[in-house]
């Protein structure tokens, strides 16, 4: 790994918009990449835990939103949010949980290099499921995982999402048939055995983006794996969850991350 990964190379203050959060644009080093993210802190100076956010999407789709980052500020983390290589002016080009997830690596060694943060927790929504998952092998370290409503395997996102399947033939080079491997490489359900922080799913049982099979599928292979995981499904709710439901259960992922960590 580049030893200068993670190295902050410029900052900018960015608008917040709660009054209790200070928001950053980032510029970091990714491999040699000038990438960007966003960080966000508490208001009121002190030690805390690390969050890394770690959004679904690809390119314009499933941005990297200020108030969501500063909402999960306020529950007493420092977050950092990688836009991801090749998005809002960072350099590179975002391919889907492949060479992109040094993005978030080097976001855990950003996040590492702060003297304010203590543990630190990986959270992935959507896509940024399979990105949570690999950097919590990368740093078995790692105090906890969250993935909500995640992807887990690739090759199901593909076989699910027949309109996605054009970009991902695009950045992945092929289809699972084609070039199974490059499929496997993306899906972390092949290498749990070496996971070790506890995890926790919360799904949508109705979701129609990332199928609950994506979060069946990750619950059975810890389960037979002897490996710590919790679930939260949602019989009524999709992708997205009603506002006030949504902020009721930041507060309890939230939480769970802090009862996850032997002080």
């Amino acid at each position: 790994m580049n030893k200068l990964n993670g190295k902050i190379i410029e900052i900018y203050r960015f608008p917040s918009p709660n009054p209790n959060v200070e928001l950053r644009e980032i510029t970091y080093l990714s491999n040699g990449l000038r990438v960007k993210g966003l960080l966000a802190e508490p208001k009121i100076k002190g030690n805390y835990d690390g969050f890394l956010y770690l959004r679904g999407g690809i390119k314009n789709v499933g941005k990297v939103r200020p108030a969501r980052i500063a909402q999960f500020a306020s529950e007493g983390f420092i977050v950092f949010a990688p836009y991801y290589r090749g998005n809002q002016g960072g350099e590179g080009n975002e391919d889907f949980a492949g060479e992109d997830r040094e993005d978030a690596f080097a976001g855990y060694e950003l996040l590492r290099s702060l003297p304010n943060v203590g543990y630190i927790h990986v959270f992935g929504f959507s896509r940024g499921g399979v990105m949570a998952l690999m950097t919590a092998l990368q740093y078995p370290e790692a105090a906890s995982i969250v993935t909500w409503g995640g992807v887990s395997d690739m090759a199901l996102t593909y076989e699910e999402r027949k309109d996605l399947r054009k970009m991902m033939k695009r950045v992945i080079g092929g289809t699972p048939g084609k070039y199974p491997e490059r499929y496997e490489e993306r899906t972390p359900l092949y290498e749990l055995e070496k996971l070790l922080a506890p995890v926790l799913i919360i799904h949508g049982v109705n979701d129609q983006n990332v199928s609950v099979e994506h979060a069946y599928r990750l619950e059975r292979r810890l389960r037979m794996l002897n490996k710590q995981v919790e679930s939260w499904y949602f019989d009524d709710f999709t992708h997205y969850f009603p506002p006030v439901v949504n902020r009721k259960i930041v507060k309890d992922l939230s939480n769970w991350m802090k009862c996850q960590i032997k002080r």
